[in-house]
């Protein structure tokens, strides 16, 4: 079928109006799963699977407008109904990117668009595919590869998005799509399997890694080490005059065997831990976990496993959280588990910095994964679980030995009360992992964790160790199981979605204030929520804003590797554009309790004693913000 034209970009309409830069930011890491997947669905199938997925990925990261402005300011989402203009802007750019990579070369070049691949990202060695589906999702996307890319469009838009007709229509045509009504005729000769959309099949973010042509870069890896060799001979003929050592000094050939790192591999010098060990110790965190589970003595599958921690091999899935050493363990490490669950043997071993989770299938069939964590310096409250497994959407933990009862609990839903997990030899009954669909955040579930008279909750962040959620403010967190921290985290348990795979410790809500509506529209809370990372680096805060009668909090600024809403810095400021029941705009801007003033310029020009400022405002205005705190020192809004 022969590709239809796609028209130069028009101007922004009012259907899809200016967003600022850092509410499309927010939108991008909310969502980027979300846009991925569209990018993927459209993109030309000549490509081939393996550069689909990578110009799938440049084409959402491009997708973030250039512009950029100190204060950003949001409209809100009344109800949660609206659609988020972040999004729907990025969702445009990534539609109208994807459609263009299809046009004929000579066609880009009339259009002024690059006819190369994106610089980033690369994969060298590596093919990545999405992982394979049944024979339905086989056939809907060869189905799909028939169709031309605004059909292939349309059917996603419809699918994917879950878009009236009428809105597809405005979405092709601000994407450039000529003729709207040929792309739904083609979209409907597709049956409507819109279900199969979300399967892994069409997810570019979920992945399987294959090598490149093993031959071709033998040959030219031979040529390269003809040239090495050559380099290496003159590199000895220098230095043999002088009687200096070489770079690495004493140290053995890469090559030689090193003692440590043989006891590493040998599964008879595992360090195991006494079950009675942490009662008495004056530690209380991984290092002191028995080893638990019916394989412990399966030496065998222990070998296997301290193996492929320091060689993994081709058919291994590795997993590392960011910042993550991927290498062997230095020594013997701790065993903390190594037995059958569900599908799979399992083994969770400890090196005092990083938790490896080894997981092989049980009918012997080829293939493992192995997954690894960062824990060291963790405290009790961190080292309450592990994740010892993840199926058909549910997920197995293996709790601390101090840990007496188990329970999944819906954050989203302060009042449901909790469901008792069964705990056996430390593993948890299956528990839902928190559920996101693309019209909404149904639910959040949480694993609540009771130790004694201490009470957590832990959040699976797709990664092996959960994250800690804590309330209050900075420096004097507390855990969030009690019944206000539960009213607190309701609204905004969806938001942790934005801080998947990052490798987050712990997550604190904090409400810094709550600030009178005008029009006498009721009083809106200002919660910020910042995640901590095991490795220090990466933390993130958002400032989330929540109108009476919202279901969820909506994004008012964000940051990331910023101080604010945290221990060292306890302060913070946002703002948002706010739209009443009588029509009218204001600027709302709130800072925490111990700010002094507030002031707006640019777009709107306020000011207001105290940490609350309320201004009227006209729709789409911009302003940047300022406070002055109670010791006169100048914060800046969250960015």
């Amino acid at each position: 079928m022969q590709p239809q034209d796609v028209a130069p970009r028009p101007a922004p309409s009012a259907v899809f109006p200016v967003v600022d830069v850092e509410q499309a930011e927010a939108a991008l890491v909310e969502h980027y799963p979300r846009l991925a997947r569209l990018a993927y669905l459209v993109l030309p199938p000549g490509l081939g699977r393996s550069r689909r997925v990578l110009t799938a990925h440049a084409l959402t990261q491009r997708a973030l407008p250039r512009s950029r402005t100190e204060a950003p300011v949001i409209p809100s989402q009344p109800g949660g109904r609206e659609v988020d203009p972040g999004y729907a802007c990025l969702r445009l750019r990534v539609l109208r990117a994807a459609l263009e990579t299809g046009l004929p070369l000579r066609r880009r070049l009339r259009l002024g668009r690059p006819p190369l691949p994106p610089l980033l990202p690369q994969v060298w060695g590596l093919k990545l595919f999405p992982r394979s589906g049944g024979a339905d999702e086989l056939g809907l996307d060869q189905r799909l590869s028939a169709l031309s890319g605004p059909g292939r469009a349309a059917y996603a838009l419809r699918g994917l998005e879950k878009l009236p007709d009428g809105d597809v229509r405005e979405v092709l045509a601000a994407a450039g799509v000529t003729d709207v009504d040929a792309a739904l005729d083609e979209a409907d000769t597709v049956r409507g399997q819109y279900a199969l959309l979300d399967s892994p099949e069409f997810d570019p973010c979920s992945l399987v890694a294959r090598p490149t042509d093993l031959m071709r870069r033998r040959q030219h890896g031979k040529a390269a080490l003809v040239a090495g060799a050559a380099l290496v001979v003159c590199g000895v003929l220098v230095a043999l005059p002088g009687a200096g050592r070489g770079p690495d000094g004493p140290a053995a050939p890469p090559y030689a065997r090193n003692a440590a790192a043989q006891a590493a591999l040998d599964p008879g010098r595992l360090i195991r831990i006494s079950p009675d060990t942490w009662r008495t110790s004056p530690r209380t965190d991984f290092s002191v976990w028995p080893a638990r589970g019916g394989l412990t003595g399966d030496r065998a599958l222990l070998r296997r496993a301290l193996a492929v921690w320091a060689r993994p091999g081709e058919a291994v899935r590795v997993s590392a959280t960011p910042g993550t050493p991927t290498g062997g363990p230095p020594g013997p490490p701790h065993l903390l588990y190594a037995g059958n669950v569900d599908n799979a043997r399992v083994v969770i071993l400890y090196d005092g910095l990083r938790l490896a989770r080894y997981a092989e299938p049980r009918d012997g069939t080829r293939g493992a994964a192995l997954d690894l964590a960062r824990a060291d310096n963790a405290r009790r409250a961190e080292s309450g679980a592990v994740v010892l497994d993840r199926s058909d959407g549910n997920v197995r933990y293996l709790t601390a030995p101090w840990v007496t009862e188990a329970a999944e609990r819906d954050l989203a839903e302060p009042g449901s009360g909790a469901m008792e997990l069964t705990l056996t030899g430390g593993v948890t009954s299956p528990l839902s992992s928190p559920v996101r669909h693309d019209g909404g955040c149904p639910s959040w579930n949480v694993l609540q964790l009771t130790d004694g008279s201490t009470t957590r909750l832990m959040t699976d962040l797709g990664e092996l160790v959960p994250a800690r959620l804590t309330t209050g403010r900075p420096g004097s967190v507390r855990e969030a199981s009690g019944a206000e921290a539960l009213r607190t985290w309701a609204p905004y348990a969806c938001s942790l979605g934005a801080v998947r795979g990052q490798g987050v410790r712990s997550v604190n809500a904090w409400e810094f204030a709550e600030q009178s509506l005008p029009d006498d529209s009721g009083s809106a809370a200002w919660v910020c929520t910042r995640a901590e990372t095991w490795r220090g680096r990466g933390a993130r805060a958002l400032a989330q804003f929540r109108a009476p009668g919202g279901r969820h909090g909506a994004v008012a600024a964000g940051g990331a590797d910023v101080a604010a809403c945290g221990a060292r810095d306890p302060h913070v400021l946002a703002g948002v554009l706010w739209k009443s029941e009588e029509g009218d705009w204001y600027l709302l801007a709130a800072g925490s309790g111990d700010t002094e003033s507030v002031r707006a310029t640019g777009g709107i020009r306020a000011s207001a004693d105290g940490n609350l400022l309320t201004a009227r405002a006209k729709q789409g205005a911009r302003a940047k913000l300022k406070g002055t705190l109670e010791d006169g020192r100048k914060i800046t809004a969250l960015r």
